[in-house]
């Protein structure tokens, strides 16, 4: 929270924001079909990989009709029509991976993909917002919100890698609920000067972000990282700051001039910013630059939510001034426990993207290795060996991010001993020290 205080007197609610209660930024109950005059997009969009893997991806979507989108008439059937037409749309633009891109995104496929996204103040391409926070469905609608009980409702190419990548996400999303809700807390109790409320708000939020970690590792379960990097991740990947499409997109119809999107990133989930801004973490330069364009990838009133937040009186120099040792110890545990979860989630990246671009220069130049893996690594986007799918460079704006998270430390050095390292990435720390990781 900053030093400027506005609005200081209304209260928040998560409900004025549409954050729900027990979902945090997801989309409760998401629609699982269009109403039948969409049927043509839903037809398409359903079977992307399969018409991938047949290159019969681009001719389908030529011989769709053009659709008038003002039948879309609730949230819900506009995030799904959202969803729909970002999945053929990466689908269309990368069908042949980055040899043979496209300058153009026909007519019929873009001219309503704007308009919807228009009308949802979204970017017209695949977003967390749709792949994460809009794609899902319960087996057993009275089952739990688990792995085994959770489906995609549409999914690109990599099989039960991308279900696995898109359903951990959302389970690291489901965690972060009770810190969100704790928020609110956190803010009272600094207008109110009720030092309990904040501590114990905090205890919450510290809580939250420790099983956000614990959901995130089991994307060592259920994501394949060879198949992550060489197959799926060319999907998620954008026309801005990226060397295979340096132009951008032409969206046919609706303006001559291509068009720059960022592909989908961690950094488009509105709970970290939340976090960040609640504890007074500063992200200055180009990592902050790029967090602040971020969120111009998320729903407008999650963004509006986060700048809330930011214009709140300072948690920072709240818990400096009452010298509240339990305040004070809290506040450092919930700093602890971010740098932690920051970590964590370099060493996801290490493992599905440092290591197998290392192995992928290996076995360009050897030409060694399995005939499946090798066929993977062909696939994979050379421009994007150093760079996450958003467009950064990922090792640098990754560590960037988590030293600046230190930085917000009330005492000089964070006292990392809180929250001792995970004894099963060492293996992946030692590959990764291997490896010669810009930063």
């Amino acid at each position: 929270m900053g030093a400027e205080v506005k609005n200081t007197n209304t209260p928040l609610s998560l409900e004025r924001f549409h954050i729900s209660e027990d979902y945090g930024f997801i989309l409760p109950e998401p629609l699982r079909d269009l109403p039948v005059y969409y049927k043509p997009w839903m037809d398409v969009a359903r079977n992307v990989p399969e018409l991938i893997s047949s290159h019969s991806l681009r001719m389908r979507i030529h011989d769709m009709p053009l659709l008038e989108t003002h039948l879309l008439q609730t949230h819900r059937e506009l995030r799904l029509a959202h969803l729909a037409l970002s999945v053929m749309t990466m689908g269309y633009v990368w069908q042949e991976g980055e040899r043979d891109t496209i300058r153009v995104l026909p007519g019929n496929l873009s001219v309503p993909f704007c308009e919807v996204s228009q009308r949802l103040g979204l970017p017209p391409i695949l977003i967390h917002a749709d792949t994460v926070l809009a794609n899902w469905k319960k087996r057993d609608p009275d089952g739990p919100f688990s792995m085994e009980n959770l489906e995609l409702l549409l999914t690109l190419p990599g099989e039960e890698s991308v279900r696995g990548f898109f359903l951990v996400t959302l389970l690291v999303e489901l965690a972060a609920v009770p810190g969100l809700k704790s928020i609110l807390d956190v803010i009272n109790g600094v207008h109110y000067n009720d030092v309990a409320m904040v501590t114990k708000a905090l205890n919450v939020i510290s809580q939250a972000v420790d099983s956000m970690k614990q959901a995130l590792k089991l994307m060592h379960e259920y994501v394949d990282p060879s198949i992550f990097y060489g197959i799926m991740r060319i999907y998620l990947s954008g026309w801005k700051d990226n060397p295979s499409m340096p132009e951008g997109l032409v969206y046919e119809g609706v303006q001559e001039k291509p068009m720059e999107f960022s592909g989908g990133s961690a950094a488009q989930s509105s709970v970290l910013h939340c976090f960040d801004e609640l504890l007074g973490v500063q992200h200055e330069g180009s990592s902050g630059a790029f967090l602040r364009r971020m969120r111009d990838y998320m729903p407008p009133s999650h963004k509006q939510f986060i700048e809330s937040i930011s214009s709140r009186p300072s948690l920072r120099s709240f818990v400096l001034q009452q010298t509240d040792e339990r305040l004070t110890h809290t506040f450092e545990q919930c700093v602890a426990r971010l740098v932690d979860f920051r970590n964590y989630h370099i060493n996801i990246v290490t493992r599905y993207i440092t290591i197998p671009a290392s192995r992928a220069k290996q076995l360009r130049a050897n030409k060694q290795g399995s005939d499946e893996e090798l066929d993977a690594i062909r696939r994979a986007p050379t421009a994007l060996e150093e760079r996450g799918t958003g467009g950064s460079g990922i090792m640098t704006f990754l560590k960037t991010v988590r030293d600046e998270t230190k930085d917000t430390s009330t005492s000089k050095c964070t006292d990392e001993k809180q929250v001792s390292p995970d004894p099963s990435m060492t293996e992946i720390e030692k590959a990764a020290s291997e490896l010669p990781i810009e930063g």
